[in-house]
């Protein structure tokens, strides 16, 4: 019996989003078409892999006994394109956390990193799938657990952030604020709070109450909001770069000053000779621009980084 690499990979993506539509999207075929792979397979293997109902898709016994080894079909037809490609195929790179600019980072060891083909991933739960199917060879934005068993992550900068009010916020021609000063204050999150890990920790650990979720059309329509009202506010990682909006004020968070952590994902076992450059250029980046200072007494991370290791040249200690 010959699997055709087509269809295996095809139930994959169906199994994995439990939605034909979406799947069809990812492989960017129509649902006809990926309907027409799934019908074929089971054809083949003489037994249904999904149970389709008024509830959605499910998987049967076979299918669920099928998945692992399906996978690992997927995963070697990959590597046995990528080993023909060699060192000529360039890394495959996405981000999350649109708002916070990730690129912005990425663009400074670009030039060190060797080819890199960016793309635009909308979270870590979708960038985690597209790594775990080989869409991509590494990410790049905030990780937060439950990571995937099968990726490994590594710390790139950890970022100061300020927060963005209003000119007419009362707090608004402080120098500086410490978090808890900002218990009084509506936080204004680009999205729901419970997707936004960081936003939502910062309001638990810092006694915010007051938090109202808006819709995510950019950056300038969300400062746009904050600016329009004297009780709002919301973080911003310092470096990233402003539109200018009328009526906005950025002031640095202090005692202590959080910090945004940038990390870099991939997939364990995958060998690309891109990520070895990757990661010696985000290194590099972080030696010279100090990107991985961190003071327990002076600074606040949901989740602390791991003790950097002794050797200064490691300049990027395992998260």
């Amino acid at each position: 019996m010959d699997l055709d690499v087509a269809q295996v990979r095809a139930f994959v993506r169906v199994a994995e989003e439990l939605h034909f539509g979406r799947a069809a999207g990812t492989l960017a075929i129509s649902q006809q078409a990926l309907s027409k792979r799934i019908a074929r397979l089971e054809n083949l293997l003489g037994t249904a892999l999904f149970e389709r109902g008024g509830n959605g898709v499910r998987l049967t016994d076979a299918g669920h006994r099928f998945l692992q080894p399906a996978r690992h079909t997927v995963a070697a037809a990959d590597a046995a394109v990528a080993a023909v490609a060699g060192e000529n195929r360039p890394l495959r790179v996405d981000v999350w956390g649109h708002l916070y600019a990730p690129m912005r980072t990425l663009a400074q060891v670009a030039g060190r990193a060797g080819e890199l083909v960016p793309g635009h991933g909308r979270d870590l739960p979708s960038v985690t799938a597209a790594l775990m199917r080989g869409d991509i060879d590494a990410a790049f934005g905030r990780v937060h657990p439950p990571l995937h068993a099968g990726l490994t992550h590594r710390l790139v900068r950890l970022e100061p952030v300020d927060v963005v009010l209003s000119t007419t916020h009362p707090l608004a021609a402080e120098p500086a604020l410490r978090p808890d000063q900002l218990r009084g204050s509506v936080l204004w999150s680009p999205g729901a709070l419970d997707r936004l890990d960081f936003l939502h920790q910062f309001a638990d650990r810092f006694g915010i109450r007051d938090r109202t979720a808006s819709l995510n059309l950019g950056l300038t329509h969300f400062l746009t909001e904050v600016a329009a009202s004297a009780a709002r506010f919301s973080l911003l990682p310092a470096d990233v770069p402003l539109p200018e909006v009328p009526g906005l004020r950025t002031v640095p968070l202090v005692d202590p000053t959080p910090l945004y952590a940038w990390s870099l994902v991939w997939r364990t076992g995958n060998d690309h000779p891109g990520l070895n450059t990757l990661t010696a250029a985000c290194a590099t980046a972080a030696a010279r621009s100090r990107w991985l200072e961190y003071s327990p007494a002076h600074d606040w991370l949901p989740e602390p980084p791991a003790p950097h290791p002794q050797d200064r040249s490691q300049e990027i200690p395992q998260s």
